[in-house]
Parts: C-alpha cells; sequence; structure tokens
C-alpha cells in the first residue's frame, strides 16, 4: 500500500482479499542418523528495501532470525512468546537405500540444505566403517568470503575423503561461473557415474533458471558423452526421472 499510495481500498475489503499466511517449507539439512533428536534447516533471510525506501522482510526468515536460543530452546521474546510452531512431512528427497551407489548433488546458495543432510549420512556409514560409494557436491555462491556457508564442515568431509566438492564463485572474478558451468568442465566424470554406475543425481534451489540449466546441461552431457540423438540423450534423462535416479527438490 505505501507502494501505490493512489490505491484506497475499504478496510473490510482489504481483509477479504489477503489470503492467510501459508506454511513454509524448509529441506531438513541434518540427518537423523547424526542428529536423532533434532532437525537442522538452512534458510537465507530476506530483506531488501522497497523502490520508495521501505524496508522489506521476508515473513518467516525475519522472525525465526530474531529467536534467542538457550541450552536447545527458544526464549521468550517480549511480543510473540518462544514457541515455534513446525510440523514435519514425508520427502521423497532421499539418499539411495544402497551406500554404495553414487550421488551427485548439485545445490547453489541455500540448495545446500538437504545434502548436508545426505552427507552427514555417508559420513556416518564410513565412520562404522562402511564401503561408501562417490560423493559429489557441486556448489554455487556469488563470493567465497560472504557466501560459502558450511565451509568448514564441506572442507573437513573433503579432506577425510568422504566428499568430493566443485565450487563455483560467480562473483569473485571477470566471468560468471555457474554450477551447470562446473558441470560441463567434469562431463566425462558426471557421464561415467550416471551412465555406467547407476548414480543417482539431485538437484535443489531456484526452479526459475538454475534447475532448467542443470537440466540442460546434463542433457547435453548425455547426448555429447554418450553418443546419442538429441531425442535419446531427452529420453534417457526421463527414464533417470522415472527411475528416481534424477530427484529435483525446487522452488520459485
Amino acid at each position: 500500500m505505501e507502494d501505490l499510495p493512489s490505491c484506497k481500498p475499504a478496510l473490510d475489503h482489504l481483509c477479504e482479499l489477503l489470503p492467510r499466511l501459508q506454511s513454509r517449507y524448509y529441506s531438513i539439512s541434518s540427518s537423523p542418523k547424526v542428529h536423532p533428536t533434532s532437525i537442522h534447516i538452512t534458510a537465507a533471510v530476506v530483506k531488501y528495501e522497497t523502490p520508495t525506501g521501505r524496508l522489506s522482510k521476508g515473513v518467516a526468515t525475519s522472525w525465526l532470525s530474531e529467536r534467542q536460543i538457550k541450552n536447545g530452546f527458544t526464549q521468550p521474546h517480549p511480543d510473540n512468546g518462544a514457541l515455534i510452531p513446525v510440523f514435519v512431512r514425508k520427502s521423497q528427497f532421499r539418499l539411495p537405500t544402497r551406500p554404495l551407489t553414487p550421488v551427485i548433488m548439485i545445490g547453489p546458495g541455500t540448495g545446500i540444505a538437504p545434502f548436508r543432510g545426505f552427507i552427514q549420512e555417508r559420513a556416518f556409514y564410513a565412520n562404522e566403517g562402511k564401503p561408501v560409494g562417490d560423493t559429489i557436491l557441486f556448489f554455487g555462491c556469488r563470493k567465497k568470503a560472504e557466501d560459502f556457508i558450511y565451509q568448514e564442515e564441506l572442507e573437513e568431509w573433503v579432506d577425510k575423503g568422504i566428499l568430493k566438492l566443485h565450487i563455483a564463485f560467480s562473483r569473485d572474478s571477470d566471468k560468471k561461473i555457474y554450477v551447470q558451468h562446473l558441470l560441463a568442465e567434469k562431463a566425462k566424470e558426471v557421464w561415467r557415474l550416471i551412465g555406467q554406475e547407476n548414480a543417482h543425481l539431485y538437484v535443489c534451489g531456484d526452479a526459475k533458471n538454475m534447475a532448467r540449466d542443470v537440466h540442460d546441461a546434463i542433457e547435453k552431457i548425455v547426448r555429447e558423452e554418450g553418443g546419442m540423438a538429441e531425442a535419446e540423450a531427452a529420453a534417457y534423462v526421463k527414464r533417470m526421472e522415472a527411475q528416481k535416479r534424477y530427484s529435483a527438490d525446487v522452488w520459485s
């Protein structure tokens, strides 16, 4: 209403039009095998200035960021109490049953959320002495110094040989590099895993651009490295999706 001051609806009419706030869904970013009594989420706090100069905040992320945690519990807040209502719903976005099955994870920004849980679980199996297949993450963010979330954890998993990590920092050089460019660079490895070793491929993050670009990159890899015609490559990727070997958890 501040952005459009000429629009002055009656208050009762405005209340009729406003929808109720919907539940916010976040990918769980922890493994129940490692953290059986808690659930972690990964979210970017939404905050931006409107054309009129008003500071606009994300309803859920801003509220969550203001909670005070002590001894594992939220503390009372003078405005709206201490309890955070949450629920868990079943997801089809999960690791393959066999730890030996290779996995390729593609998640820029907060799209890394479910993959943090995936890697925790693979590390759990490795620590128990069980053989674990290739665990590969393609991660992207703008600047290493500002946006590289979970850097210490990821680097520790790399040092232990649990994770292979490929990172694109899109604003740290003159040429913008994104996860789809990294996929193209690792085309032979990606094709070996999905074409010969039945790897499972996961994509999480922005549906508008990233997910589409990654899908195109995968089809190109299948076409060029697998020696297929365009229609054959598209059909191959569709079969992967039908077999739940290509899964996407995306939002717009």
